[in-house]
């Protein structure tokens, strides 16, 4: 009886952690970056089909065209969120109380934060139709990632609401 209360007490408290979202985004790729991609999938079908005439000419677009759709579904599934005292990036989360300096990266930075400024030990997740990125240092000693380097649409309220919510 002592262990269902505690898990439900432990429902209860990630629930209402979680309902405290502050922020929340998600990554998604839009409509314009759609066609290309799926004409390639079409025009990769077609060569397929031409390579191998034995093939049906239906199955080569019957596969790669939904494979397609769900490589851009997935790679826009990507949802940054700050609940509770976390940050959240995809699957990855970071106490608030370990954020440090948190730089906001335009375009014109962006080459140069992802090429030659990038530490190799860094948290990345990077979706490159999103112009923006956020740099959040950490402060965990025990924690070998220097940093965090994300993308973003609206890094400067996200970094105005890392620096005050501690």
């Amino acid at each position: 009886m002592g262990e269902e209360a505690s898990a439900a007490a432990a429902v209860s408290e990630t629930t209402t952690a979680e309902s405290r979202t502050r922020y929340s985004e998600r990554l998604y790729l839009s409509w314009w970056g759609w066609p290309l991609p799926l004409v390639a999938a079409g025009l990769l079908a077609y060569e397929i089909h031409l390579g191998y005439p034995a093939v049906p000419v239906w199955l080569p677009f019957v596969v790669l065209v939904p494979l397609m759709v769900a490589w851009l579904v997935t790679m826009g599934r990507v949802r940054i969120r700050v609940t509770g005292d976390e940050l959240w990036v995809g699957d990855a989360h970071l106490p608030l109380r370990f954020v440090g300096e948190v730089e906001v990266v335009g375009k014109d930075g962006k080459r140069k934060a992802m090429g030659p400024e990038l530490d190799p030990a860094a948290h990345v997740t990077h979706r490159g139709w999103v112009g923006s990125l956020l740099r959040v240092h950490l402060t965990d000693p025990a924690d070998p990632t220097p940093y965090w380097v994300f993308s973003t649409r609206r890094p400067e309220a996200l970094a105005e609401l890392l620096r005050s919510g501690k």
